[in-house]
């Protein structure tokens, strides 16, 4: 079987009549072009050139496959075309769209793999806890916490229930107990806020347990209660799936049973054939329900 790259040389040396000028056309030098040449008469078991003090003649051997070779070539090309207009298509500027919360936690390392994987493809974050029209051209991908998703012409793919549970930092719990009933939250200081995203949950969770009063700080970031909490602050009720890959967070009490919420994955319907769109929407598909960890592995 011949060497598809000897190919190129054959045709080297047809158009250019010596190995001298095909070397320098192929930026290779002289032997390597005469290599190329007698391998692949070799493997065709055909002389295809004469060698003649003039240069290089095709025999009628070599006339014959001069068509087929060429007719190869132009396939390699179209093929190394294709492959580049398809990698054109997959690479560009995708707008994604993501509560605090999870932009500031589990979205990064996620992100990072997503770059190492498809280098072509660059990530326009948004970071907002406002809910951006996908139809009206708000984003093209969107990460969302809701029950259910409206909108028109919306595809939404739900990846994991959206359960929330109260947590402390480890060193809180070494220092002051780690709460483990709900009789027993009493008389430990809560870590409020979050931002809007976090906050309406959380508060609406505090006021059906009667326990707002027990929010000794408040923040109005993401990125601030989850820093309190850590550094030993208080208790808080945080989205499960980022406390439970948080090192220094340990679960208190398990999720309420019976949530409806889920976290989805959003993109408008004209967008989802797009080939860089596509590849976000299945690499994020795939990886963030990876994240989550069974109740099992959380309870220590």
């Amino acid at each position: 079987m011949f060497d598809w790259n000897d190919i190129r040389h054959f045709l080297a040396v047809a158009e250019t009549g010596s190995t001298l000028a095909a070397g320098r056309a192929l930026r290779v030098s002289q032997t390597t072009v005469a290599r190329r040449v007698a391998a692949i008469e070799a493997a065709f078991g055909l002389v295809l050139f004469e060698r003649r003090q003039a240069g290089y003649a095709l025999t009628p051997a070599g006339e014959r496959l001069l068509g087929h070779a060429r007719a190869v070539e132009a396939a390699a090309r179209g093929l190394d075309d294709a492959a580049a207009a398809q990698k054109r298509e997959t690479g560009g500027v995708v707008r994604l769209t993501v509560s605090h919360i999870y932009a500031t936690t589990i979205l990064p390392p996620l992100l990072r793999d997503l770059h190492d994987a498809h280098p072509d493809i660059h990530i326009d974050l948004e970071t907002t806890d406002e809910k951006r029209d996908l139809a009206a051209g708000g984003a093209d991908v969107a990460l969302r916490t809701t029950d259910r998703p409206a909108g028109g012409g919306l595809v939404a793919r739900r990846l994991i229930d959206d359960q929330w549970a109260i947590y402390c930092s480890r060193a809180y719990a070494a220092e002051h107990g780690r709460p483990r009933r709900r009789a027993e939250l009493r008389g430990h200081p809560f870590v409020g806020g979050g931002g809007d995203g976090v906050w309406q949950i959380y508060q609406h969770w505090l006021r059906e347990n009667d326990l707002e009063s027990a929010v000794a700080i408040h923040h109005n970031s993401a990125l601030g209660l989850l820093a309190a909490v850590r550094a030993g602050m208080g208790l808080a009720v945080l989205p499960c799936i980022v406390a439970d890959n948080d090192p220094d967070l340990v679960l208190c009490l398990p999720p309420a049973a019976g949530e409806t919420r889920g976290i989805w994955l959003l993109t408008h319907e004209r967008l989802r054939h797009i080939p860089r769109i596509r590849t976000v929407l299945d690499f994020l598909g795939r990886r963030l329900p990876r994240l989550v960890i069974e109740e099992t592995r959380r309870i220590e």
